[in-house]
């Protein structure tokens, strides 16, 4: 029984009762109460019919939620059994997408596969974007032909998984537009896919916003072709900033000192120029700070490698304690070849670092030899020198490299939580 009709239900037995008396009561009137009797049998019959409407719409909203928890069921089933979901990512994804039949989402799905995406790319698509599960073929068909045509699929099957809102993109105002850009500045369709899978955003803007202004302020400094596209291919973050604020990152590089005509001004470009980096960036200073570099040795620093500037606080850390209190290395000094602390310090610069003090402690080598040449050799080229070399006074020593084997005061920094 609804809740309408337990509402009206008490106000139809207080209809009736009044009729009843009325009748009952007709000789103090002093005349037949037919009209009374009309009315109110009239009044009766109106309130049934409303109880009565009340309960087919009673029964049609039961009806209707139970459509809907049937749909959400089949769906949540649909997106586990089909999608690769979990039961709780599914349950989620419900709530933005459900089905009424099966037809459009199996098509795109047999699309997906048609297409050579794996299983657990399909998942991570849905995932995102449920609603992906009912577009049409006239309009999804034409967009994976189109980032079938060119680049790798392999890379171009990563980029669509990890942001499937391109396929959402228009493909005559937005996707073409920008392809045509992008190849007409990197040459080759697989630059254009390769910059595609390190930010999706150059697909994202129209090419007329920023990236061409932003390109053309880079050629009116003379910058080489090769560079340009050194930027676009591996940092397009950097191209499609705002082009004031572009120009704002140009002129502070150059005034660091960067000459534009060298490879080593877009990797300072993109440093200085994306915003997430400048959040970084405070933070390397404050920590080479904590260990006694001086703001020239930082900038030094900077201008020889700007990588080190967009690295982890953990990470610095944790290499500069084992070089300076480990290693007795002035701190200072590793300024001038920032590049190290970029290197792994657990495959890298420890087992390097633990042969070397192996040698100078058997006195197998007659000085200490520079931080900044062995940790830079290739492996095969630091084998040879350091390792193969002195077999035979140390048989053991590529257990020592190897990790198998430590001198007791070596030890590796424990990582932060």
């Amino acid at each position: 029984m609804s809740s309408a009709y337990r509402k009206i239900f008490p106000i139809k037995i207080t209809a009736t009762d009044s009729i009843s008396f009325s009748l009952a009561h007709k000789n103090h009137l002093g005349h037949e109460p037919t009209l009374l009797r009309s009315c109110g049998v009239q009044f009766f019959v109106n309130l049934c019919s409303l109880v009565e409407a009340d309960t087919k719409n009673g029964r049609k909203s039961c009806e209707s939620e139970k459509k809907l928890e049937n749909q959400k069921s089949c769906t949540v089933s649909f997106l586990i059994n089909s999608c690769g979901l979990s039961r709780e990512m599914a349950v989620s994804a419900s709530e933005k997408v459900r089905f009424e039949n099966l037809d459009k989402p199996n098509f795109v799905l047999e699309m997906f596969r048609k297409y050579g995406f794996s299983q657990k790319q399909i998942a991570g698509i849905v995932r995102k974007r449920p609603g992906m599960l009912l577009s049409n073929e006239e309009t999804l068909l034409p967009k994976l032909e189109f980032f079938d045509s060119f680049g790798s699929t392999r890379t171009n099957l990563a980029a669509l998984s990890a942001d499937p809102a391109l396929l959402n993109r228009s493909l005559e105002h937005r996707l073409i537009p920008i392809y045509n850009f992008l190849k007409s500045v990197l040459l080759t369709d697989e630059r254009v896919a390769v910059a595609m899978k390190q930010s999706s955003r150059v697909f994202k803007q129209h090419p007329n916003k920023n990236m061409a202004p932003n390109v053309a302020f880079l050629r009116e400094l003379k910058v080489p072709d090769s560079c340009i596209m050194l930027l676009l291919t591996h940092y397009p973050e950097t191209i499609v900033e705002k082009t004031d604020d572009f120009k704002e990152s140009v002129e502070k590089v150059l005034e660091m000192g960067f000459d534009p005509l060298r490879s080593m001004f877009m990797l300072a470009l993109h440093v200085v120029a994306e915003k997430g980096n400048r959040r970084i960036w405070d933070r390397c200073y404050k920590t080479y700070s904590s260990w006694g570099w001086s703001k020239d040795d930082i900038y030094s620093a900077f201008r020889k490698h700007p990588n080190c500037m967009i690295m982890s606080q953990n990470k610095i850390s944790r290499t500069m304690d084992f070089l300076v209190n480990k290693m007795g290395w002035e701190s200072r000094k590793l300024s001038s070849f920032p590049e190290i602390l970029l290197y792994s310090l657990e495959n890298r610069i420890i087992p390097r670092c633990t042969v070397i003090k192996v040698l100078l402690s058997r006195g197998l080598i007659a000085k200490e030899v520079k931080p900044s040449y062995f940790l830079k050799l290739t492996e095969t080229h630091f084998l040879e020198k350091f390792v193969t070399k002195y077999e035979k006074e140390v048989p053991e020593f590529y257990d020592v490299y190897e990790g198998k084997i430590g001198l007791p005061e070596i030890t590796i920094p424990e990582k932060s939580n």
